[in-house]
């Protein structure tokens, strides 16, 4: 079996990647072809995207692809969750491109539970409360900017309006929309009379499809301009949705980590679980493929190492500060991981001190010391989860499949194996790329399902056990 070039356009908050994939002879192999930078700029006192200079780098790796050769079968865009542009009639694009991080959203919460109360939205979307949810961003630009949602005729996730971009074709995808929190987890589609309570237009948010249906080709002038064409396709929308695809495993009952700045935990699910007991622990089900549900909790990650290697100048890989870490695994404190005073501390080696001062512990002195504190915390976070996913699904779980760049993060795995008691599966590490090319293979017929999607994924790129 081989395959042509399949593209993933990968674009998350701080830079985007164009990979190509091809299927040779049972195996996937991943080719990355251009990189460019993504933030937040400012704009009259808020944070957005420049979604204008975002689509100039997704030609620009188009073009990339021709140069080279390799010009995709067919394309797909992934991105963040939550954020959203909105179109007029014509399909011009209204008012600023809000980004996540963005302060507008400030008291939102309360404006939203003053109209249901947050428990029976949880029970009806089974989406975690976040500021920065789609629903408090349409509630704050209801009262700020009311004139701009009256004009809008169209909501689109991001990676949905650089699919408009690019054919002239309005489709909105399901993964993504899941993290609007206005979805229900019954139908797959808007809660009609959730929006309607929230005084949100009803005509601005469009069917819900599937990843695998086609969105169409490139508008002709895009098509004269690159030189060639291609077929647009829905991914997995949702990064994580995409990175969830590419859990190499053929048993529903195994435990995924996709593990990078932030490590999101969980399993999948057929139905999502909208229990008290699963909103207390603060569990979310997002959308995955084929109408699965993504049950996982948000764990602060790797960010924690990251700022403490940033604050050593970069100076150490992070090989070495695993190998430091090891050095010093008999350092006995914790931390709490999800404790908001890591979220974004001034420094967070002075952050960790501080913590283990305050709650009674011995303080960490040396940077292997630092690095013990934070690993362990990290595989004692996951097994506390994992333990709370058993509790709630009633399932059991004897392996954890870690994907994304955390994945090579070997002393991690090992704790995270000796910590859990569970079997513990490393890689691949390209994720995210892996997932959104396997949509495109599966709508192209190279697998007959997800399982042997799977299957193959695992036979092509090294997976690790521990």
């Amino acid at each position: 079996m081989n395959s042509g070039y399949f593209l993933a356009v990968d674009i998350g908050a701080s830079g985007g990647r164009h990979i190509l994939g091809s299927c040779r002879d049972g195996r996937i192999s991943l080719e990355e072809v251009y990189r460019f930078e993504n933030g937040m700029v400012r704009r009259n006192g808020h944070l957005c995207w420049d979604t204008e200079r975002l689509f100039r780098e997704i030609l620009n790796g188009l073009r990339k692809c021709a140069q080279a050769g390799k010009v995709p079968v067919s394309m797909s865009i992934d991105t963040w969750a939550v954020d959203y542009a909105l179109l007029d009639r014509d399909g011009r694009l209204l008012g600023e491109t809000y980004g996540y991080r963005d302060g507008r959203t400030a008291g939102m919460e309360q404006k939203v539970a003053g109209v249901i109360a947050p428990d029976a939205l949880y029970a009806r979307t089974g989406i975690q409360k976040q500021p920065f949810n789609t629903i408090y961003q349409l509630a704050a630009l209801k009262e700020q900017e009311p004139e701009i949602l009256e004009r809008a005729d169209c909501l689109l996730m991001l990676p949905d309006y650089f699919h408009f971009l690019l054919t002239g074709n309005r489709c909105s995808e399901y993964t993504n929309a899941t993290t609007t929190q206005l979805v229900s987890p019954v139908t797959g589609q808007w809660d009609r009379e959730l929006t309607g309570m929230l005084g949100f237009p009803e005509k601005i948010f469009l069917p819900l499809s599937m990843p695998g249906t086609p969105v169409g080709h490139f508008r002709k002038e895009i098509a004269d301009d690159l030189g060639f064409d291609c077929e647009v396709v829905l991914p997995a929308t949702h990064d994580t949705a995409s990175a969830v695809m590419s859990v190499p495993s053929v048993s529903d009952d195994v435990l995924y980590i996709s593990s990078g700045t932030w490590s999101l935990m969980g399993t999948e699910t057929h139905e999502a679980v909208c229990t008290p007991a699963a909103e207390k622990a603060n569990f979310t089900n997002e959308g995955g493929y084929e109408r699965r549900f993504r049950f996982l909790k948000n764990i602060m990650g790797l960010w924690m190492i990251q700022s403490v290697r940033h604050e050593l100048g970069d100076s150490l890989s992070f090989a070495q500060l695993c190998g430091m870490a090891e050095e010093s695994r008999d350092f006995p404190s914790r931390v709490d991981v999800n404790d908001s005073c890591f979220l974004a501390p001034e420094s967070m080696t002075g952050e960790i001190r501080a913590y283990c001062g305050r709650t009674g512990q011995k303080v960490p002195d040396r940077t292997g010391e630092i690095a013990a504190v934070i690993y362990r915390s990290l595989a004692e976070s996951y097994a506390d989860t994992a333990q709370q996913i058993e509790e709630i699904t009633g399932r059991h779980y004897s392996a954890i499949h870690i994907v994304g760049g955390g994945s090579k993060a070997d002393y991690l795995n090992r704790l995270t194996a000796e910590i859990t008691q569970r079997t513990v599966l490393a890689g691949p590490g390209e994720a995210t790329a892996a997932g959104n090319i396997l949509a495109q293979m599966l709508k192209a017929g190279l697998f007959p399902s997800l399982r042997e999607g799977r299957r193959c994924i695992f036979d092509s790129f090294g997976v690790k056990t521990y």
